[in-house]
């Protein structure tokens, strides 16, 4: 017995042995590096840091370059025997001025940013960690390249590239999140993400249809969660995580944060739970009148009070809370087998939609007693395996599986009337990918897989009577509906040269609707609805290296939206006056994409990056006027209001820049900007042309940023530009709640700006301080085609312990 024990232990300390660790620190903090990626081009290796900044590099032995990148950092190339000499530690500098960092958005595979013609940015964990975004939405502005509009605080609808809401697309963990309930109109679905619970967060500009499908027209968000994290050795076990604490003083926000990764040799679980809870916002002193509505309705006894606010800078009912939870397991056997289960959940309150608490009615009095949405629920299951193997058919296999569970509701009443009305839908989707990677040579790479989507639609209309509490059955939202997506997909990446990477691929996909119409409320010639189409995208592009310095892009490609429920079976007031019914006669619509990128760096020391792009949007889904029954007009919720529906009735034109600089300055600083400029054009029912209504005006941002040791300080400017009457679509241009007015009466977007300050500081390897001030000058601003202002001088103050 006793010489059985001595073997094993023996054996033990050989494997032990023959494991080697590296270790990657920030050269300036010391902190641990966690997500850095190594790779050798030749042998296809490929390894991760974890919380520990720890990677196992056992595989990577006697080879002679390894490349190790972090997004926010230089990158290094070292070999395995310069490790070695260096006691396998390396220290990163961090640096923006760079040409590559390892994307995943643009083929679900690890690619390197420089051999891809699209534009795709990353949000490194540190800067995010700095800005301390309350939301997803929040953080996806921080880029400077995504403009974020809100209607409600409990909100946030991305625009980019002149596309919003059902013509982007969102992932996270590589699991398609668009719905067929997805629409036209602002959404705020990505608030359903966790900002602390995402550990990198990846923006694809331009067409993404041909390997996510439809609705990738304007550009694709990527967020990527927290991956279970294992040990190295048998012997270990790895534990590490986070706590945070934060409070805001323009909304009274409190957020808790924790998350625990448990790690062994095979087996990893993470758990993340966020708690946050907002009050009603503060808006800034200084600007337009019109933002300011100085009063909110309350129901007393059996009617409804004007109640004037004390503080008329106060936004209500803009309050609301809200719980983010997850748990991954992971189970690696081997190094070929990779197994990982996430659940996810979120869960909101019931909140205002403040911008229709702004709307009046034809007496002057508020037109709504109520408007609220309901709470918004989301879960996630989701299964992800992973095979590694040198096979004639792939060197790497990813299936994911995934159930979503999606529940969103809207209850209205109009002023002093009993009736509430309440509209709920929830959504059962479905999906499986499988993606397949093989090197055919050492310069070619083909990506392909397939994909299957369902969702299953449930909506269910009712008005209660608060007087009584009687409750009776009411019209729908939208029709009892199942949509499905099934399609294959080819990509080819070919690298000629060092110099030249081309990349073409294409993309065939089927999709179905069917739906059952209810004649009791509305009388619709017609019961049911089947719509049966395809579509073929395509994309080819290249990307021109001639030196270590410059990096050329073209990019050609196709994108495609399939008619979704929204689109075709959905009752609802546009605005007032006007009412949108269903039409089954709808296809789908066509983007036709072309961009080019040219980027340099200058003397080590700068880097401009500058991307020109002009997309056609043929046989657009657009907003039109309609009749049901031969009549223009019906009675909706007891106003006449005009029969509009979706149509496929239009062309649509985007074209704009996007440009950046980064300027590495003495003793720790940096200044960096972002700016966008871009300009949409959409064809109205009389032949002429509109402004498009998700064509952001020229927005930016700019920075001065400063390092030194533990101290991370950066002092920034948002901004955007006028949004004139005559600028505005002409579907915004009556929407008096939301805009400001200008000398003559008419609606229009001012320009503005907000002056921040944020500051980090490392005090020891477990606690962290954040503080910062947004909006210093206390501007009362409202972004493009918003409802709600955006926050004035807010102080803010987080803790953060690391274990």
């Amino acid at each position: 017995m006793k010489k059985i024990v001595l073997l094993l232990l023996f054996i033990s300390l050989l494997t032990i042995g023959n494991t080697q660790v590296l270790t990657i620190t920030d050269i300036d903090t010391d902190e641990p590096l966690a997500l850095a990626t190594l790779t050798s081009e030749h042998s296809k290796i490929y390894a991760t840091t974890n919380t520990k900044g720890q990677a196992e590099i056992t595989s990577f032995k006697d080879t002679e370059t390894i490349e190790i990148r972090l997004v926010g950092y230089q990158t290094r190339f070292t070999s395995y025997r310069a490790l070695a000499q260096n006691n396998f530690k390396i220290r990163m500098k961090p640096s923006n001025i760079s040409l590559d960092e390892v994307v995943v958005s643009a083929s679900r595979w690890n690619q390197k940013s420089s051999e891809v013609p699209a534009k795709i940015i990353s949000l490194s964990p540190k800067t995010v960690s700095l800005q301390n975004p309350q939301t997803a939405a929040d953080m996806l502005t921080i880029t400077g390249e995504v403009f974020v509009q809100k209607s409600q605080q409990g909100g946030g609808s991305p625009m980019i590239r002149g596309f919003a809401t059902n013509r982007l697309l969102y992932t996270v963990d590589g699991v398609r999140m668009n719905t067929a309930i997805f629409r036209g109109g602002n959404i705020q679905n990505v608030i359903s993400l966790d900002p602390y619970a995402i550990e990198k967060t990846e923006v694809l500009f331009g067409p993404g249809s041909v390997i996510y499908g439809s609705d990738a027209i304007g550009g694709v968000m990527s967020f990527q969660t927290l991956t279970p994290q294992l040990a190295i050795t048998d012997s270990e076990v790895l534990i590490s995580g986070k706590a945070d604490a934060r409070y805001s003083t323009a909304n009274n926000e409190k957020t808790g944060h924790f998350d625990i990764n448990i790690g062994w040799k095979k087996w990893a679980s993470v758990t993340s739970f966020s708690t946050n809870d907002y009050g009603h916002l503060q808006q800034g002193r200084h600007g337009p009148d019109e933002y300011i509505k100085d009063y909110y309705i309350q129901r007393m006894d059996t009617s409804d009070r004007l109640i004037r606010q004390d503080n008329e800078r106060l936004q209500i009912p803009s309050a609301y809370q809200q719980m983010n939870m997850m748990q991954k397991i992971r189970f690696r056997p081997n190094n070929n087998w990779d197994f990982q289960y996430g659940f996810h959940y979120s869960e909101t309150s019931e909140y205002g939609r403040y911008d229709r608490h702004n709307r009046i009615n034809d007496s002057g009095a508020p037109r709504y007693g109520e408007w609220n949405y309901g709470p918004q629920v989301w879960m996630m299951n989701h299964l992800n395996l992973t095979h590694s193997v040198n096979y004639y058919l792939y060197d790497q296999l990813t299936f994911r599986l995934a159930q979503q569970f999606f529940e969103e509701s809207r209850l209205s009443r109009a002023f002093n009337d009993p009736g509430r009305d309440i509209r709920n839908e929830k959504v059962e989707a479905y999906s499986a990918n499988i993606d397949l990677v093989k090197s055919t040579s050492s310069r070619n790479t083909v990506y392909y897989g397939f994909e299957y989507v369902f969702n299953d639609i449930t909506s269910t209309g009712s008005e209660t009577n608060i007087l009584n509490g009687s409750t009776v059955p009411g019209p729908a939202r939208y029709p009892q509906s199942e949509w499905s997506s099934a399609a294959i997909y080819l990509n080819n990446k070919l690298k000629l040269n060092p110099k030249w990477t081309l990349q073409a691929g294409m993309r065939y996909n089927l999709f179905t609707l069917q739906a059952n119409f209810d004649t009791t409320f509305y009388p619709f010639p017609f019961t049911d609805a089947d719509i049966q189409n395809d579509a073929l995208t395509g994309s080819i592009g290249g990307v021109y290296r001639p030196s270590d310095t410059w990096v050329v892009s073209l990019n050609f490609g196709t994108a495609f939206r399939s008619p979704n429920v929204d689109d075709m079976g959905k009752v609802f007031d546009s605005e007032p006056g006007a009412v949108v019914v269903p039409n089954p006669d709808l296809k789908a619509e066509y983007a036709y994409n072309v961009d080019m990128g040219i980027a340099k760096i200058i003397g080590n020391h700068a880097k401009l990056d500058v991307t020109g792009y002009y997309t056609i949007l043929n046989n657009a889904l657009v907003r039109r006027d309609y009749r049901l029954n031969g009549q223009d007009s019906i009675l909706y919720d007891g106003t006449l209001s005009r029969v509009q529906a979706m149509r496929n009735m239009a062309v649509a034109r985007v074209y704009g820049i996007q440009a950046g600089l980064e300027i590495s300055l003495p003793a720790g600083f940096m200044l960096s900007s972002d700016m966008n400029y871009q300009v949409g054009k959409e064809e109205m029912s009389d032949g002429t042309t509109s402004p498009s209504r998700h064509a952001a005006p020229f927005f930016g941002v700019t920075r001065l940023i400063c390092q030194a040791n533990k101290l991370h300080i950066q002092i920034y400017t948002r901004y955007q530009g006028e949004r004139s009457h005559k600028e505005l679509a002409v579907e915004e241009r009556s929407k008096y709640e939301i805009y400001a007015y200008d000398d003559n009466g008419n609606t229009y977007s001012p320009a503005w700006y907000t002056l921040n300050i944020k500051a980090r500081y490392t005090l020891s390897e477990v606690f962290t301080i954040s503080t910062g001030i947004e909006n210093i000058t206390d501007q009362r601003y409202r972004p493009y085609s918003s409802g709600i202002s955006g926050a004035g001088r807010n102080f803010i103050l987080a803790g953060q312990v690391r274990f």
